[in-house]
């Protein structure tokens, strides 16, 4: 998906547990066919699953990565209605493979991309559910700071800008741009909140059409709560999508700014994994598509 990005197999795999978990070596190692972007997975027998990271990096820097990812899964853990991955463990460097990585807790569940879902009220009630949850821990004070999304959707405008001009031609750009332009500057009044940050559908777990967990749990900070809002747009149809907002509460604002959040993501995800990851570039022009039908 990615230039330069690392090559990991089942026999590298097995060689780092046999170096560094013997307790796990007799365990069979499967890999997990997945959409995801950032690492590599792999099942160790039925309980746990390996995830390392497929781009090249500093180790310290990585480290720090994992470290901070486990923090915030035990952090989710805590506040979640639903099942959330608990980290294990965090491997070291090993032959052929010069990054640390992380083992996790397995869950089982179908990813909402392969279940019938979009229209499901009782789901899109589950999810609010678990948006809610989060909303309702207390953030002591924490307020968001880093580059990614969470703040401002005005600083998401160079990103935009970008991903608009590569899209030419795979989708209406001058529609887009306009409602961008009706977007960034939606207003915020509330404070910041706990928020996944990455609801997409390949986060989500369904068991007999509702939410059965939640993975991919490192984004977790205090954000915008719009940002939560992006499944209304990348999975739900627009039945289940009032329903959504109906259980959150979500005024306007807090509505349009969810469409923008969803639309930053979007906007690079289309052309960026149009060959690469095609799941993935499919959500991103549905996601859009959908913006464009609802405004």
């Amino acid at each position: 998906m990615h230039a330069g990005q690392l090559d990991v197999t089942i026999e590298l795999v097995e060689g780092l547990i046999r170096e560094q978990f013997p307790e796990w070596s007799a365990l069979a190692v499967r890999a997990v066919p997945s959409h995801g972007t950032v690492n590599a997975l792999f099942r160790i027998g039925d309980e746990l699953v390996a995830r390392l990271p497929i781009m090249p990096g500093d180790q310290a820097a990585t480290r720090k990565e994992l470290e901070d990812e486990a923090d915030a899964a035990r952090r989710l853990r805590a506040m979640s209605p639903y099942p959330t991955p608990e980290p294990i463990a965090i491997g070291e460097p090993g032959e052929g493979y010069q990054l640390p990585w992380a083992v996790y807790s397995w869950l089982d569940g179908t990813i909402a991309y392969d279940a019938d879902v979009a229209g499901s009220t009782a789901f899109a009630e589950d999810l609010a559910r678990f948006v809610l949850a989060l909303r309702a821990a207390p953030t002591e004070g924490r307020v968001f700071t880093g580059p990614w999304r969470g703040g401002l959707l005005t600083s998401q405008d160079e990103s935009v800008a970008d991903g608009l001009e590569r899209n030419r031609g795979i989708i209406d750009v001058d529609a887009l741009a306009r409602l961008w332009a009706e977007l960034r500057t939606t207003p915020r009044t509330e404070p910041d909140v706990w928020a996944h940050r990455d609801l997409m559908p390949g986060n989500l777990l369904v068991a007999e059409g509702r939410l059965a967990g939640v993975i991919d749990v490192g984004t977790l900070t205090v954000a915008d709560p719009a940002i939560d809002l992006q499944a209304a747009w990348n999975l739900l149809d627009a039945r289940a999508r009032s329903t959504f907002r109906a259980a959150l509460g979500s005024d306007d604002d807090e509505w349009r700014r969810g469409m923008g959040w969803a639309f930053a993501q979007a906007v690079n995800c289309l052309w960026y994994y149009v060959e690469t990851n095609p799941v993935m570039s499919r959500t991103a022009h549905h996601t859009l598509t959908a913006l464009l039908t609802a405004a």
